[in-house]
């Protein structure tokens, strides 16, 4: 029983970073995939000055039509807004093959279980910012 005693913490610390990760992976997933999704959405469109609203909602919560209001899904992580979202949209010209990028940047992950920012005062938030590069292909 003394054993249990001794090893328990160390065990429950371990399981809560375990599930901390997991969350951590979780979060850069989505907003990886939101990016290419946006991505996606742009390399199709004719004009893609005049999509980018609609691509950032996609990023944010999967609909060009909007996020979080009446009969509209939520937005995907939370915290996340669209001005952390930046397209680049490809270059105007003759040039053979053009890109389009969609990246998030800024965004911080904030810890759950293992909130240190509240405990010590300090921020050991960590920046996540996946982006996606994806070739222009209108027609």
């Amino acid at each position: 029983m003394i054993e249990f005693a001794i090893v328990f913490p160390v065990l429950i610390l371990l399981f809560a970073g375990v599930i901390e990760l997991g969350r951590l992976l979780h979060t850069y997933t989505s907003l990886a995939k939101a990016t290419r999704s946006g991505a996606r959405y742009l390399s199709t469109v004719p004009n893609v000055g005049n999509s980018t609203t609609a691509a950032k909602n996609i990023v944010m919560c999967g609909s060009a039509a909007g996020c979080g209001g009446q009969n509209q899904p939520p937005i995907i992580v939370p915290n996340l807004t669209a001005a952390q979202i930046v397209i680049t949209p490809p270059p105007t010209g003759t040039a053979p093959v053009k890109y389009v990028n969609v990246q998030i940047t800024g965004y911080t992950y904030q810890p759950a279980i293992f909130n240190l920012n509240a405990m010590t005062g300090s921020t050991f938030n960590f920046s996540l910012s996946p982006g996606t590069r994806m070739r222009y292909m209108p027609n």
